[in-house]
């Protein structure tokens, strides 16, 4: 079994275009999930706000996602879904944008914003990578080795977040960093792709 699943892998992540979607929204998925955390206290400390209220925040960037995903699934179609990479950029450069907002409205909006850029990003990808783990291995594979490498992704980043807390690093560093972290590493994807 973890001989067949190691092959799988390394099948999907050799493959040019699987590998590539992969890398991407292996990224997403880690920082996405370390940033729902981040958003809780950073809407605490800079904002203020109960933990009851800082959810509506993360309701925010849940709506953005809706209308990003929406919209890529509408205009891009899966021979341009490596355009979506240019929506990892901008979510990345939005994140420390975030932690200079000092009012709430404009939270909302600036994390809308973030959520809809990073579902134009992982909508799309997220397509090809499917399309092409149907056609170098069955569906099944393809969906294990995603769903492996998306959570380990999930751990780490989770892991760092955790370790920039106990370094009391404070929320508004962290949030740049991860925004740095994935505007420098899909821009590096978008190089490698385009070589």
């Amino acid at each position: 079994l973890l001989r067949d699943f190691r092959t799988a892998n390394r099948r999907l992540c050799g493959d040019r275009e699987a590998g590539l979607s992969l890398a991407a929204t292996t990224l997403f998925w880690g920082v996405g999930a370390s940033l729902q955390f981040a958003v809780l206290r950073w809407a605490g400390e800079a904002l203020a706000l109960p933990l009851s209220q800082a959810a509506y925040l993360q309701a925010a960037v849940a709506v953005g996602v809706i209308v990003g995903a929406a919209s890529a699934g509408r205009w891009l179609a899966l021979h341009q879904a490596r355009h979506g990479l240019w929506a990892g950029v901008a979510l990345g450069l939005l994140m420390p944008v975030v932690a200079q907002v000092s009012d709430v409205a404009t939270a909302a909006v600036v994390l809308a914003m973030v959520g809809a850029v990073g579902g134009a990003m992982v909508v799309p990808l997220n397509a090809l990578l499917q399309h092409r783990g149907a056609v170098l291995m069955s569906a099944g594979r393809s969906v294990a080795v995603q769903g492996f490498n998306e959570n380990l992704s999930v751990l780490g980043m989770l892991a760092v977040y955790a370790g920039c807390e106990a370094a009391g690093v404070p929320i508004g560093v962290t949030l740049s960093g991860l925004g740095v972290l994935v505007a420098v590493a899909i821009a590096g994807l978008i190089w490698i792709d385009a070589r």
